[in-house]
């Protein structure tokens, strides 16, 4: 027996609580990790809370990423003793996640552990930190380059920003860091920002176009504030989307796209395929100063995961949290 975090739902709604499981009620898949960390990120705690649809499928054990051992293998391609990183592919959705000391999934969506990088680190970087590079990349396919111009990035100190503004910086970017939590400047600036905007300069109605400021910004936030970004952009300029913290809808107008040549590029990590993946984490392990990396960590306790999940919603948590698990 292990223990597991379960959501259930019945015509009361959705209940979350600490299960005991057994091997035998895992899903189907051809490999079975012994979970060693897992991570807190912003879906987790939709997920923990209820405040958005994210499970698709009842019963559930949450957690959309894991870093652990693997202890027996089907795929060929792994063996038991392999250390490996599972993200996104619905895991935590509608496939049990990593909030359980054990999990058995689909090999194919396993990436290996990167040479130099411990299983904690991993998680530390986690769907977030993979998602930023994600968007890094998207940047660099579309041509940016640091000496084009100063690039944005909106929730700066959540988990995705972090992680995005020191890649950014490390790259050799100029980085504007948007976040609503000003009294986080030192933090946002020990990443590598070189100023920090408060976030209500963003939150407004915005125009179709405004002066133009930005070669590049990555956004998490959606609604208004990417409207706004978008309105700011150089002629030419590139914004990689990741997330929706501010809302899904996206009050804008074509004139950003049509009048300066400004291109929006969404980034999904759920699905995104497994060479890229490889590649992603082959840079993290590269390109992300582990020390700064630690200073924008919380560790917690697999027990704290409920508790937190409302603080992460209500914007009181900052950087990555990860949870030791076995």
């Amino acid at each position: 027996m292990f223990e597991a975090i379960r959501i259930d739902k019945s015509d009361s709604g959705q209940a979350v609580s600490f299960a005991q499981l057994s091997e035998s009620d895992l899903p189907e898949g051809d490999v079975v990790v012994r979970v060693e960390w897992t991570t807190l990120n912003y879906k987790d705690a939709l997920a923990l809370t209820g405040k958005a649809p994210v499970v698709r499928r009842f019963p559930m054990v949450p957690g959309i990423d894991f870093a652990g051992v693997v202890e027996r293998s089907g795929n060929p391609s792994l063996r038991p003793g392999d250390k490996v990183i599972l993200t996104g592919w619905g895991v935590g959705e509608t496939h049990w996640g990593g909030y359980s000391s054990k999990a058995r999934v689909d090999g194919n969506w396993l990436v290996p552990l990167p040479e130099g990088m411990s299983l904690r680190q991993a998680m530390s970087i986690g769907t977030a930190g993979l998602t930023a590079m994600l968007c890094v990349m998207a940047l660099e396919r579309s041509g940016l380059k640091p000496e084009d111009g100063d690039v944005l990035v909106t929730g700066a100190a959540g988990g995705v920003g972090s992680v995005a503004t020191a890649l950014l910086a490390k790259n050799g970017y100029s980085v504007s860091a948007v976040s609503g939590r000003t009294e986080e400047a030192d933090y946002l600036r020990m990443l590598g920002a070189s100023s920090v905007i408060d976030r209500a300069e963003y939150a407004k109605q915005a125009r179709p176009l405004s002066k133009e400021k930005w070669a590049g910004a990555i956004d998490v936030v959606g609604s208004s504030v990417l409207a706004n970004v978008l309105s700011e952009m150089k002629y030419g300029g590139v914004v990689a989307a990741c997330g929706l913290a501010g809302g899904m809808d996206l009050p804008t107008s074509v004139a950003p796209f049509i009048l300066r040549g400004v291109t929006l590029v969404g980034v999904d990590s759920v699905m995104c395929e497994r060479e890229r993946r490889y590649i992603a984490w082959q840079r993290l392990a590269r390109e992300l100063d582990m020390e700064k990396l630690e200073q924008v960590v919380t560790e917690i306790e697999f027990d704290r995961l409920i508790e937190t999940a409302p603080r992460m919603l209500d914007g009181q948590v900052r950087g990555r949290v990860v949870v030791k698990v076995n």
